[in-house]
């Protein structure tokens, strides 16, 4: 293996790292460490909805899983290309949420992708944007305030 195969296989785990990184931050915190994760303009994609920059990113996070019982994210699969100072990334996605005591049922499962967009900053990968797109979801839709 060349050195500039070495560097790119490095580099490439740097950015499975990164993602891998999020969903620890997410499920465990501190969410303000998100911003070793985003940069700070970043757009998050759901569904059709865009959230602008790492504190509407962070505040959604916070809304929505701060409650939770517990939570846990598993990524997977991950392909990675790299151009330069840029990369995507995208990955499955698998995640768990329980609220104890909601009426329904005290899960709710959610499964799909994360496509990111990365850029290098001193030497450091960022996602710029990350698009989760949802392929199933299972139980009781109460856990994460959905109605």
């Amino acid at each position: 293996m060349t050195g500039k195969q070495t560097n790119q296989l490095e580099e490439k785990q740097r950015i499975i790292d990164l993602t891998i990184a999020y969903t620890w931050i997410i499920d465990h915190g501190p969410r303000e460490n998100l911003q070793e994760v985003f940069t700070e303009d970043a757009v998050f994609i759901i569904d059709t909805r865009y959230l602008n920059g790492i504190d509407e990113i962070r505040g959604k996070i916070e809304r929505t899983l701060g409650g939770l019982s517990s939570s846990q994210h598993i990524v997977s699969n991950h392909q990675v290309s790299i151009d330069g100072n840029t990369a995507t990334s995208r990955c499955y996605l698998h995640a768990q949420h329980t609220l104890n005591g909601t009426e329904g049922g005290d899960n709710y499962v959610m499964a799909g992708r994360y496509i990111d967009k990365l850029i290098r900053v001193g030497g450091e990968w960022r996602i710029t944007e990350r698009q989760l797109m949802l392929d199933w979801t299972e139980g009781n839709q109460k856990v994460l305030g959905f109605r």
